[in-house]
């Protein structure tokens, strides 16, 4: 399986790059415009074939494509991808514009390729056994960053679509309701909160980018039970006024414990077995609306 890897920023060569060399199933090919990290990264991870060109690269047969090139770059790219037969992965957002993530929905489902959209979370082994508790109450999300204000379509596309996202897909059912609270200045959009509810869980997200420091919790409360996970890495159970703490080995990777792992093996199973989910892309579309929807009461 030819799998290739466009834009090498970052976050790719963090989470991703680690993970898809140290499979053997696959043959890699980069694409980045920038020669001397193609040249660096080659070199590296002793990958044969790399290109600067999006063309050049469907030319040479991939079956795949992780897309990890700027959020503004993701439409031109996937449709070139999607519409060449070619399956899909992209970065969250699959871009700042609704009607953009839904047209490369349509094009995904009119030539029968996947579009997977980078939400880890979901994939998180200690976020994933948040909902072993049963059927949720009260969730609480909080992803928090400091001195980091910014343009309020940015900050809800790129940072807290990841608490959207984690929100909807623990509160299990879709929401009915929806307020937002939020604070600007002239920096920029400061914090925002906002709460989803139905007739059953009442779920709040809140990202604080002026904060005392960076932190990530998410609280799921069911029925006599309390569970808080911190930073994707511990999680203490409550129950009949008893604590239990779980944590990971210490050579657990962290990969594995923020999802990445999980997330890639998924759509790399999924590409070989030629079986694309439209109901992962159809709740990621659900999710990138509610953001949308989220900037219009700012």
């Amino acid at each position: 399986m030819k799998v290739g890897i466009i834009g090498v920023g970052s976050i790719c060569k963090k989470a991703y790059l680690p993970i898809i060399t140290s499979r053997e199933d696959i043959e890699i090919i980069l694409c980045s415009r920038n020669k001397d990290v193609l040249l660096d990264i080659s070199k590296k991870y002793r990958i044969q074939n790399f290109t600067t060109s999006v063309e050049e690269l469907i030319e040479m047969g991939i079956d795949c494509a992780f897309v990890h090139s700027s959020t503004e770059s993701h439409y031109k790219i996937c449709e070139k991808l999607l519409n060449n037969g070619i399956h899909v992965y992209v970065d969250k957002p699959i871009s700042y514009s609704l009607d953009e993530a839904l047209e490369l929905s349509n094009i995904a489902k009119k030539n029968g390729k996947m579009l997977m959209t980078g939400f880890n979370r979901r994939y998180a082994p200690m976020v994933a056994d948040l909902k072993t508790l049963g059927k949720p109450h009260i969730i609480i999300i909080e992803k928090n960053r400091v001195n980091l204000p910014g343009i309020p379509r940015v900050f809800v596309f790129d940072d807290f679509i990841h608490v959207v996202d984690t929100l909807r897909f623990l509160i299990g059912n879709d929401y009915k309701t929806l307020t937002v609270d939020s604070l600007k200045d002239e920096c920029g959009l400061k914090n925002v909160v906002i709460k989803l509810s139905n007739e059953f869980t009442t779920a709040i997200g809140i990202m604080n980018r002026d904060n005392g420091i960076r932190e990530e919790t998410m609280e799921y409360m069911a029925s006599g039970k309390k569970a808080i996970v911190s930073n994707l890495c511990e999680t203490s159970y409550f129950e009949n006024r008893t604590i239990f703490t779980k944590k990971f080995g210490d050579w657990d990777h962290t990969l594995a414990k923020r999802g990445f792992i999980n997330i890639i093996d998924d759509f790399l199973k999924r590409v070989k077995e030629n079986t694309p989910s439209y109901d992962l892309l159809d709740d990621s579309i659900k999710t990138h609306r509610l953001c949308e929807d989220i900037i219009k009461k700012l």
